[in-house]
């Protein structure tokens, strides 16, 4: 292990410490008599009305209230999602990815720390935290809602680094977003880009050995 300083591993949540994100948007949408795709394309058009590209900005700066998204994303779809909360139905028999929590667990020591770095809707904070032991397993949390920026923005990473205590480019994001892996790699941080469980463990070992 390097001896400049301890490393600090930022993993993601949805993705990665949860099954792929489309996955979920498939039972999500079957679950509800949906289409993937046009469930997609009505987000789409709802955050472009107000003026963002990513479908979840607007919840997880956040911009707007979730009841104003979901009633939005309503109309947009012809009134075929009545819902008056979106946090209980897009959680509902959510897994935890329990093979990446125990390789954070593994990984985690006293020269290797481990946080979270999520982009997080206000409303589904206490649903994920239900997921994980937060407390054991995280030494600090950082989520978008509470900061007021999202990956792949570079204050997102600057607030993560400076509440780890390291330079960044001792920081390590985990993330299943190959743009947010690029915005952490922008900013001086290593990145690993989450596909599955073995490949993002022997990259993370491979940094951490370097």
């Amino acid at each position: 292990m390097s001896k400049t300083g301890p490393w600090y591993i930022w993993t993601d949540f949805g993705g990665v410490l949860t099954p792929p994100i489309a996955k979920q948007m498939a039972d999500f949408c079957a679950k509800h008599g949906l289409v993937p795709s046009e469930m997609m394309e009505a987000m789409r058009r709802v955050a472009e009305s107000y003026g963002v590209v990513d479908p979840l900005e607007l919840m997880d700066r956040p911009m707007i209230t979730e009841a104003e998204w979901l009633s939005a994303l309503d109309k947009e779809l012809g009134g075929a999602l009545s819902l008056t909360t979106l946090a209980d139905a897009w959680f509902d028999g959510r897994d935890t990815n329990e093979e990446w929590v125990n390789v954070l667990r593994e990984i985690r020591s006293e020269d290797v720390r481990v946080g979270m770095l999520s982009n997080m809707v206000p409303t589904w904070d206490k649903h994920w935290r239900k997921m994980v032991d937060a407390e054991t397993l995280f030494d600090h949390i950082v989520l978008s809602f509470e900061e007021g920026h999202r990956k792949p923005e570079p204050g997102i990473f600057a607030t993560a680094a400076a509440k780890a205590g390291v330079p960044p480019e001792r920081c390590i994001l985990v993330d299943d977003l190959e743009k947010n892996c690029a915005g952490a790699l922008a900013e001086g941080w290593q990145a690993v880009h989450f596909q599955d469980v073995a490949r993002a463990k022997g990259k993370l070992l491979n940094i951490l050995h370097s």
